[in-house]
């Protein structure tokens, strides 16, 4: 039997665990055993099987090739013209595939978000029964969005998991909906990334004209047998409007605002939104469509110069953030940056290294940040926090491995995949690839100046957090504890994979002469469109060391500052010192560059005024058109009718009734005497007479 024939399975068993809980367990009230173990259920299965299908094909199938699993028809129809002139039939299939860029998806995505489904137990545990079968029914639907996206065999089947996506993200982040920051978060999310799939949608439109299929296969086969050039045009169009939606859903500059503020949510929903899955999504999709960029040097460009600068310009917003979770939700959108300047200079596989490496030190992080907001009672300002090493040791020490993960330090797992990402941004511009060798150079200074600052405002939050004396006061120090097994259990196996799981996953050979070891390069490279130029790595061995030191430097460097800053001097004295020689910067990194601000200014203050307006030409002139015509008709209705009974009517019993005089007083002539009708007679003929005698004087 061949498991991966039923990989929809996969996304199906969070789905059910979804309805179940979503119309059986919060309706009825359900015990929240009940609820922890359906949800379970449903991630763990996903997991299991996921990874036992996953393991069956990589063992029995040919990896060069997708294998795809058609579930049913979709949406079929006639034949319509595309760019060429010739016709290529409507036939959308609900499909899915396993290839090598699935495979790694699947295999992260349902490991991690099984872990934080566990972690969510004791997290969520004084939750009301029908919140708390709420909260798991939008976990287990994200998970089925999530793994549809990365699992579906065409653009549609992808697009309908990404939009899930945006709508669980909505859900969870909202959740708290009864505090109105929060739900205004949830809608901040959504709205901004309705904004990029707009984007997402015009893409599949033009992939079909252009190329007359929304499969991938299809798409990577038409795109790698042009070797004369001539879907250049097209793939630009296709890429870049691919790049739009992905600034969305990944929170890159300009789009990235609404990222920071989905820390409404619970904190293992940022652990989910923020690590593993959803704002990946953006990555997995340039990746899964590297072909497009490849035969553009535009929109390989434009994606790099998005990313490295989106990873400096948050890194530095890090740096004066007081909430632990703001600034690991900054952190995350200058990681995110990384990715995607990767994948502009054509490291694809260094950037999805990079999103899986980051899934495990970041949703450490995450988890651990909810951990020490848990113990300290829902509070989030590192400022009131510090000596917590001593009271809760496993999450100290989970989270420092984490850090150093992050920083960069050897051996540690964002060492590995950031220095890969250095790396193939510095041969770049040493290669002039794309003839864009100066601005890949300067792209690479920008990534390596966001090392250093990521180093520094990563300790600065494990100094403020966890070292010193408790800031809290008395009564917060008090109820200071470890969280429990179902918490910490997580972390320290995400603890672990940060430690080792860069150098098992992607082991730098060529730093040792051993190409060829990175299993990740060799897995991934299937799927990722070369046109037969394989050139290997076009730096020296003497050169590829010296980047690595340069990095470890800078990122030695940062941490050093942090130390001196906020080690050293646990009452931030130096640092107080500095933001007040420095005002205007300190405030222009404290308020996050006033971007939320010119937003406002610009955007959401002048479309509400447009809105006003147009509330007001609705209700005074289209409602006072309506409302006029009503009035007019009902006034003429009221005058017809005062009419028809005062005059018509009137008229009418007028004759009526002088009919009916005149008829009595005929009566009274009529009483059966000759005389009486001669008399009549004769009346008659005189008036017939006079009347004559008038017309014909």
């Amino acid at each position: 039997m061949k498991l991966y024939d039923f990989i929809w399975l996969v996304p199906l068993f969070p789905l059910l665990g979804a309805v179940f809980n979503g119309l059986v367990s919060n309706r009825r009230g359900l015990s929240k055993k009940t609820t922890q173990t359906v949800a379970l259920l449903g991630a763990g299965a996903a997991w299991l099987y996921g990874w036992a299908a996953v393991l069956q094909w990589f063992f029995t199938e040919d990896r060069t090739e997708p294998y795809v699993v058609k579930a049913f028809t979709w949406v079929t129809g006639g034949d319509l013209t595309i760019a060429d002139g010739s016709t290529a039939a409507v036939d959308i299939a609900a499909s899915f595939q396993v290839d090598p860029l699935s495979a790694v998806m699947v295999g992260f995505v349902t490991f991690v978000g099984f872990l934080i489904h566990l972690y969510s137990i004791g997290y969520m545990h004084g939750e009301p029964d029908r919140d708390y079968a709420r909260y798991f029914s939008y976990l287990n639907l994200f998970m089925f969005a999530m793994l549809t996206l990365v699992t579906g065999s065409n653009l549609p089947v992808l697009f309908v998991g990404w939009e899930g996506v945006g709508l669980c993200s909505y859900l969870l982040i909202g959740f708290y909906y009864e505090k109105g920051w929060c739900a205004a978060a949830g809608m901040k999310a959504f709205i901004f990334n309705r904004i990029g799939d707009f984007g997402f949608l015009l893409a599949i439109f033009f992939a079909f004209h252009f190329f007359g299929t929304l499969e991938f296969k299809g798409l990577f086969d038409a795109v790698a047998s042009d070797h004369g050039g001539h879907f250049g045009t097209a793939a630009t169009i296709v890429g870049v409007l691919l790049f739009v939606g992905a600034i969305g859903k990944s929170a890159q500059i300009p789009l990235f605002v609404w990222l920071p503020d989905a820390m409404a949510g619970p904190t293992p929903v940022s652990a989910l939104i923020h690590a593993a899955t959803r704002v990946t999504a953006g990555v997995y999709r340039v990746a899964r469509c590297n072909y497009f960029y490849q035969l553009s040097p535009t929109a390989m460009l434009t994606v790099a110069i998005i990313g490295g600068v989106t990873a400096v310009f948050a890194a530095t917003i890090g740096l004066v953030q007081n909430d632990i979770k703001k600034v690991l939700a900054y952190s995350t959108v200058s990681q995110l940056g990384y990715m995607f300047l990767a994948a502009g200079v054509g490291g694809y596989i260094a950037a999805i290294f990079h999103v899986v490496t980051h899934a495990f030190f970041k949703a450490c992080l995450f988890l651990g940040s909810g951990s020490v907001i848990h113990a300290c009672d829902g509070e989030q300002d590192m400022r009131k926090m510090g000596g917590l090493k001593k009271y809760m040791p496993t999450t100290f020490w989970t989270f420092l491995v984490a850090t150093i993960a992050i920083a960069g330090i050897p051996p540690l797992a964002g060492f590995v995949s950031k220095d890969a990402i250095l790396a193939k941004v510095f041969e770049a511009g040493y290669t002039d690839l794309n003839h864009f060798g100066g601005i890949y150079y300067l792209l690479w200074f920008l990534g390596l100046a966001g090392a250093a600052l990521t180093a520094f405002y990563m300790f600065r939050l494990v100094f403020m957090t966890f070292y010193g004396d408790f800031r809290g006061g008395e009564e917060a120090e008090h109820h200071l504890h470890e969280s429990p097994w179902t918490m910490t259990l997580p972390l320290q196996i995400l603890a672990v994979l940060s430690l080792v799981g860069g150098v098992l996953i992607g082991f730098p050979g060529q730093l040792f002469h051993l190409e060829g070891w990175s299993f990740i390069d060799r897995f991934l490279g299937p799927v990722i469109l070369t046109h037969g130029e394989h050139h290997g790595h076009a730096l020296s061995f003497g050169l590829e060391w010296g980047l690595v030191i340069l990095s470890v430097a800078v990122a030695a460097a940062g941490i050093a500052v942090a130390y001196r800053f906020y080690r050293i001097d646990p009452g931030f004295t130096r640092a107080a010192h500095l933001a007040s020689r420095f005002p205007l910067a300190y405030k222009l990194l404290l308020n996050k560059y006033w971007i939320d601000e010119l937003y406002a200014a610009t955007v959401i203050r002048p479309t509400l005024k447009l809105s006003d307006l147009l509330w007001e030409f609705d209700a005074r002139v289209v409602d006072g058109a309506v409302n006029g015509t009503r009035n007019l008709t009902v006034g003429s209705s009221w005058m017809s009718g005062i009419f028809d009974l005062e005059v018509i009517d009137g008229l009418v019993n007028l004759v009526g009734t002088s009919y009916d005089v005149a008829s009595r007083q005929f009566r009274r002539l009529q009483v059966g005497f000759a005389q009486g009708y001669a008399m009549v007679m004769v009346f008659g003929a005189a008036l017939l007479l006079g009347i004559f005698f008038v017309v014909n004087l």
